[in-house]
């Protein structure tokens, strides 16, 4: 018999939306545990650059799936769907509400309506992999592959190229290991039942609004000393840009400029530019999702209608 999912909320919104305050005025009226729906507060070590909640709020309710992950390795939208149900049935056993928050629209979608299939081979991507074999060898793009999919590159021999060029080719295409799908295939029957879910979207009615809080944001990242948290990562010497965690916006840019690739005076502007960008994409994943209740989030009262949304919400839970 298919597991029946227990009622949960979710709180999404592009980066900067005021989501954290907003979580954490759901805490005070309920009683609730905050699973995070971010694919960038689950790096250990990575706290100015993600706006990860300090000390005192990460306190004043219990949070889920921050600080998993060493920055060397990945985490995939199959391992947070995994995560995220046990924790929904766990929360919800023990007479709480489970309350998802977060930007990574990929984790609320993948969790709602399940992934897409497989990507279709792709003769592009191929032909440079192909490339890069060649001028490397295939060990060195195996252990490539076991910094973004270790699940996969551990079951593969190191001169296996096929395989290793396809479980490439999908990481690059889809930004997702191979081994998510493949966890997917092998657990499709075994959760026939979606979570009971209602989501509630912060979204500016004004662009403009958003930019500013992004602007000021990224300058207290800045402030706050976002280019000596990246200088100590760099300084491990186990960390390259190509990571999944060396990706997130804010550390990529800051990594070009310790590079030299990019010029250290271009990146305040470069950060702004780039977090406006996952803005855009995060309100467009947004606005695929129709089930979604909108909250303008530049709106004066965005608090107390958030508030409201929950009260309702839970009292119609099923």
């Amino acid at each position: 018999m298919a597991q029946e999912f227990p009622f949960y909320i979710g709180l999404a919104g592009p980066t900067a939306a005021g989501k954290t305050a907003a979580a954490l005025a759901i805490a005070q009226e309920h009683e609730c545990e905050i699973i995070s729906v971010d694919s960038a507060l689950v790096y250990r070590g990575m706290d100015i650059g993600t706006a990860k909640p300090n000390a005192t709020e990460l306190a004043a309710v219990p949070h889920h799936l921050i600080n998993i992950r060493d920055p060397l390795h990945a985490y995939s939208a199959a391992e947070f769907v995994a995560d995220a149900q046990a924790l929904i049935l766990d929360i919800s056993a023990r007479g709480k509400l489970p309350l998802l928050v977060g930007g990574t629209m990929l984790y609320f979608k993948a969790l709602a309506d399940g992934m897409d299939p497989m990507p279709a081979a792709n003769a592009q991507v191929r032909a440079q992999i192909e490339g890069e074999a060649q001028e490397k060898g295939w060990p060195a793009l195996h252990a490539e592959l076991a910094q973004v999919d270790p699940t996969t590159a551990a079951r593969l021999a190191p001169a296996d190229s096929q395989r290793i060029q396809r479980a490439l080719e999908v990481f690059r295409i889809s930004g997702l290991p191979l081994s998510h799908f493949h966890a997917r295939q092998n657990n499709a029957a075994g959760v026939a039942a979606k979570p009971q879910a209602a989501l509630i979207s912060l979204e500016p009615q004004d662009r403009a609004w958003l930019h500013a809080r992004i602007a000021q944001r990224f300058d207290q990242m800045l402030a706050e000393g976002l280019i000596d948290e990246v200088k100590t990562l760099r300084a491990r010497g186990d960390l390259h840009p190509n990571l999944p965690s060396m990706r997130c916006v804010g550390y990529r840019q800051v990594w070009e400029a310790l590079d030299g690739t990019s010029h250290l005076a271009e990146l305040r502007d470069k950060g702004i530019f780039a977090t406006r960008q996952l803005a855009k994409r995060q309100i467009t994943w947004l606005r695929s999702m129709a089930q979604r209740q909108v909250v303008a989030c530049d709106q004066g009262d965005a608090l107390e209608q958030v508030l409201r949304a929950v009260r309702s919400l839970v009292s119609g839970r099923p």
